[in-house]
């Protein structure tokens, strides 16, 4: 007999009813006198007999029972039941057929019945492999054999209530695989030719929605026909689009992305995003690893350093501070809290572009009094976009730069850290517009409307932008890209991230019409963490997207 096919779904099963128990209704204040004396009527009062007790021997074989099955040890669990070659046969098909991993089954208080039987209710979670767990409610009949011992009664409700001679389940996964998504080319995309796009093609495709989904149903085994449903898995799924997704990734910057993060991010969780300058189309999207969240669209990481592009625009948009000042650069400043820079460097009588191209945050720091307390995060948005909305195309997180809450949030604000979040997305754009100005807001697919409001920056405070940028690549801590052709430019981001945590590592950079960002968690400096995957990205595609 087959008891399943490959079908699942969430659900409850009837409750298990409860055994019978003797009960006698008695009036209050009844008495009956006899001749003989006086005495309470039979079945009244103390003398009344007390329901039957379960025997504790039937109550251990039971959990032995859900124990065996849990743990997976089949014919074991088949050897306390009365059936043992019927038993082990279904119990090997519902757990086969139902893709179920190892269940936890709990087993309740056992009640005797009037019949000598002893029946235990018990609670299954069923996981189902890829879907979720299915949770419902059976119950083990148990009776005395002629030697004294106990025995699982069984019967095909012992599995499940609903299974019976005439019904079984079948378990049904949902195709999952959406619609064609197509680069910029028109040529196909796959999670096949590029595994770190999987969550962004998902996306995409409108195969997302709540995840995998599926279904339990109960059929008939005569015709096969579906009488019930037993569970279900997964939400409502999005409307997948109508035909093919025309996105803007450019297959040659993609599989560089790709194997930049293979080769060179050593196995640690890292995401890239690369797009054209001059009109915000995302080139690039990489993951690693290649499945589960899409870290580079909606990641929320404190971006480090990377962010002193944007507080470097802010100064420079107050006039506060020119490339050429003497800003000091200690090994400590205490605001609040000790801040310090990465190794506890220090850089006496340094100018403000040797602070910007070695990432002194003790430099930056002691600029905070030349801006407002909101001066960062209005910079942060009406220049570079931050914190508005982006339509790209799939959802993304598009960056927060909060009003401090007191000096010690400031301080780190001025560099990168405390709320101020972003992700690698975010980064490359804020690089895009440093580079030339003017913010566009990024997008995967085409026709998407722009609701942004944002101005240009001034073209002194660009060049002076792209300038630091150069310089930190020639004499700073970026100057592992110093070889490559074009005038790369670029910043390095080292992110605290908690206590006892090692830092993630940031690299963004631009060269011709391209800007990236890369993050590398744990990756305890930008430069030796993201600097070789940038460097590899680089090296791999040297023209401009057409």
């Amino acid at each position: 007999m087959n008891d399943t096919e490959g079908t699942t779904t969430y659900g409850r099963g009837a409750p298990a009813r409860k055994a019978r128990k003797v009960r006698v209704a008695v009036a209050a204040g009844v008495a009956v006198a006899l001749a003989a004396g006086t005495a309470y009527a039979a079945e009244l009062g103390p003398f009344a007999p007390k329901e039957p007790q379960a025997a504790p021997e039937a109550g251990a074989k039971a959990r032995a029972f859900l124990a065996d099955w849990s743990a997976g040890r089949l014919a074991r669990a088949a050897r306390l039941t009365s059936s043992p070659e019927q038993a082990e046969r279904v119990l090997r098909n519902f757990t086969a057929g139902l893709d179920i991993g190892k269940p936890a089954l709990r087993a309740g208080e056992a009640t005797a019945g009037e019949d000598g039987t002893v029946t235990v209710p018990f609670t299954a979670k069923m996981p189902v492999t890829g879907l979720g767990t299915w949770t419902y409610r059976s119950q083990l009949p148990l009776r005395e054999r002629g030697d004294g011992t106990w025995a699982v009664d069984w019967k095909l409700s012992v599995v499940h209530p609903r299974l019976s001679d005439t019904h079984k389940f079948r378990l049904e996964r949902e195709d999952a695989s959406g619609v064609r998504v197509n680069d910029r080319s028109g040529a196909a995309l796959s999670g096949d030719t590029h595994p770190s796009l999987t969550p962004v093609l998902a996306q995409l495709s409108g195969a997302a929605g709540a995840g995998p989904r599926g279904a339990i149903h109960r059929v008939d085994r005569a015709s096969g026909a579906v009488t019930g449903t037993e569970a279900t898995f997964g939400g409502k799924r999005a409307e997948a689009p109508k035909g093919p997704v025309a996105t803007t990734l450019d297959p040659a910057w993609q599989s560089a992305a790709e194997r930049a993060l293979a080769a060179k991010a050593k196995g640690k969780a890292a995401a890239l995003v690369a797009l054209r300058i001059d009109n915000g189309e995302i080139l690039a999207v990489a993951n690693s690893p290649a499945t589960g969240f899409n870290r580079a669209l909606s990641g929320t990481y404190a971006p480090g350093s990377t962010f002193k592009i944007v507080t470097t625009g802010a100064l420079l948009l107050k006039d506060a501070v020119e490339p050429g000042d003497t800003v000091d650069c200690p090994r400590y400043l205490t605001v609040g809290k000790q801040f310090h820079n990465v190794e506890k460097s220090e850089h006496r009588g340094a100018s403000f572009r040797e602070d910007f191209a070695e990432s002194c945050n003790t430099a930056f720091i002691s600029l905070r009094g030349k801006l407002a307390d909101d001066g960062l995060g209005d910079v942060a948005e009406r220049y570079f976009g931050i914190g508005q909305r982006w339509r790209t195309g799939v959802p993304t997180f598009d960056g927060a730069v909060p009003a401090p809450r007191d000096e010690t949030e400031k301080a780190a604000a001025m560099i990168g850290q405390g709320r101020v979040l972003a992700n690698p997305l975010v980064m490359a754009s804020v690089t895009a517009t440093a580079a030339s100005g003017t913010f566009h807001q990024p997008t995967l697919t085409r026709g998407q409307k722009d609701t942004t409001r944002t101005e240009d920056l001034p073209r002194d405070v660009v060049t002076r932008l792209r300038a630091l940028m150069r310089t930190t690549v020639t004499d700073g801590t970026a100057r592992g890209l110093a070889g490559l052709p074009g005038a790369v430019g670029a910043k390095t981001g080292t992110a605290e991230v908690a206590e006892g945590t090692p830092n993630n590592g940031w690299m963004v950079a631009h060269r011709g019409n391209v800007a990236l960002a890369v993050v590398v968690e744990k990756g305890r400096t930008g430069g030796a963490s993201a600097g070789p995957v940038v460097k590899e990205v680089l090296a791999a595609v040297d023209s401009d997207p057409s």
